[in-house]
């Protein structure tokens, strides 16, 4: 029984799993990389095994940093089924063709400066027909029910808090006569995030491959994230503003504009919103169809007749013609897309409104190294937007309290219900935040941490009987 690690190996994104089970292989996501151009050339690199060997996939949830090289897996011959729980299926349909007419409309982009360059002209990474072959694979499986997707092997999913769907994914992989037990995290999401119920607690594995992108991290060290956004806000409806917002169209758009609902309420704000992105719309209807797995705070706002995604002076544009218009405007806030800042409308808006001092562009969300929100986040003073030199005098915010992420201190509160690891693995964070989080481990739980290279490949079975080994040791110096 092996596993190798195909993404997200000592980096933030490209999350990807290979188990080997007996004759079987599976992955557990299949994500794109995220960042600058390297990480992002790197998605076209060749899988390190062959896509038809691929019996099935289990995805933890939507984001793109999870699912979005699946429609290339299709595209290079796998047709087995996908799973994942309801709310993940119905998002990964937008998202997947989202991703794959974003490939399309770069790579005719590019194709255009190429010919003038005389270059050699590359295809999409895939079109939004693979996506919808992709689609046609994914299996709805809710929380708490048991699936087999081979022989050997039983799978169940837990709620993990990060976005509508998110799931931990427990497996049981039978092999040889014996039985082992697998966890995977996925995002752990930080507990008290609105809508979303809180992460589960899980208290049994052999192994665990645990995500640590806040590793060395307190959100609470950052003070009120909400009080901050409000202030934000007060300061450029006083002054006239812009507030730019980069935000994940799936999940942090549909918490933000629940926070700007409170705070519009209580601090009598003004300005007017606008979510210029059609995903985030889409999204949105995702969320408003599966308030069944809502937590109790949202249901009590539907059971007394409120909105969770709509209040006075929101807005959601559709068109390309209506986002042209908000970069004239003055005094509104603009919630767009990415949230690294690499794609979509929001780097026109930030091309618009980064040069003038008296708006503020709010960093709600991880940024992953690279990239134009993490650039903006060191504090450069110019950017490179859309072949244009911008100069940085708008103030910028990094608020990480307002991420779908836990923090170290959530991480280990919810890694702290395990009674017995054989080991634990620590994927899709930068090294530094991994190797705080692995000290914190072995240091306050006594867990056997390891920290995996990319592609790197463990046998399990070589790992538990090591663990053996040093129980019976430990047991014997006791005796």
């Amino acid at each position: 029984m092996e596993i190798q690690f195909c993404g997200a190996a000592r980096e933030v994104t490209g999350s990807c799993f290979l188990m080997a089970v007996g004759a079987t292989r599976f992955l557990v996501d299949c994500g794109l990389r995220q960042g600058g151009v390297e990480e992002s050339a790197g998605n076209y690199d060749a899988f390190p095994f062959d896509p038809t060997d691929i019996d099935f996939i289990i995805l933890t949830h939507a984001h793109v940093d999870h699912s979005g090289l699946i429609p290339k897996l299709v595209k290079e011959g796998f047709r087995g089924d996908i799973f994942a729980t309801p709310a993940t299926v119905d998002l990964a349909r937008i998202m997947l063709l989202d991703s794959a007419y974003i490939q399309e409309s770069e790579t005719e982009w590019r194709t255009r400066k190429a010919r003038r360059a005389g270059r050699r002209v590359r295809d999409p990474l895939y079109t939004r027909a693979d996506a919808e072959e992709a689609i046609r694979l994914f299996r709805s499986v809710p929380y708490g029910e048991e699936f087999r997707p081979l022989a050997g092997i039983r799978g169940r999913f837990s709620d993990a808090g990060h976005i509508l769907g998110s799931a931990f994914t427990e497996l049981w992989l039978s092999e040889d006569g014996g039985e082992t037990k697998m966890v995977f995290s996925g995002d752990v999401g930080q507990p008290g995030q609105p809508i979303i119920r809180d992460p589960e607690p899980i208290t049994e594995a052999d192994y665990l491959v645990m995500e640590a992108t806040y590793g060395d991290r307190r959100h609470d060290e950052e003070g009120d994230p909400v009080e901050q956004l409000g202030a934000i806000l007060e300061e450029a409806q006083h002054f006239g503003g812009n507030v730019i917002i980069p935000s994940f169209a799936v999940g942090r758009t549909q918490e933000v504009v629940y926070f700007l609902r409170d705070l519009y309420e209580s601090r009598k704000l003004s300005m007017p919103v606008f979510v210029d992105s059609p995903l985030a719309h889409e999204a949105t209807k995702v969320y408003r169809r599966h308030r069944d797995v809502f937590d109790e705070e949202a249901l009590d706002i539907l059971e007394e007749g409120g909105s969770i995604f709509n209040f006075p002076y929101l807005h959601y544009t559709q068109s390309v013609e209506e986002s042209r218009n908000l970069n004239g405007q003055e005094g509104i806030v603009i919630i767009s897309a990415s949230g690294m800042a690499e794609a979509g409308r929001v780097r026109h808006h930030l091309k618009h409104n980064l040069w003038r001092p008296q708006n503020h562009v709010v960093l709600v969300g991880f940024q992953a190294c690279g990239t134009l929100g993490r650039r903006l986040q060191d504090g450069v003073e110019r950017v490179r937007i859309l072949g244009e030199e911008i100069a940085v005098k708008a103030k910028v915010h990094f608020v990480p309290g307002l991420s779908a992420h836990a923090d170290r201190g959530q991480l280990l509160d919810w890694v702290s219900h395990f009674e017995s690891l054989k080991a634990t693995f620590l994927v899709h964070g930068e090294l530094q935040a991994i190797e705080a989080l692995r000290r914190e481990l072995e240091k306050q739980l006594k867990f056997n941490v390891l920290v995996p290279r990319k592609y790197q490949i463990y046998d399990l079975r070589q790992i538990g009987d090591r663990f053996r080994a040093s129980v019976s040791a430990r047991t014997q110096s006791f005796a």
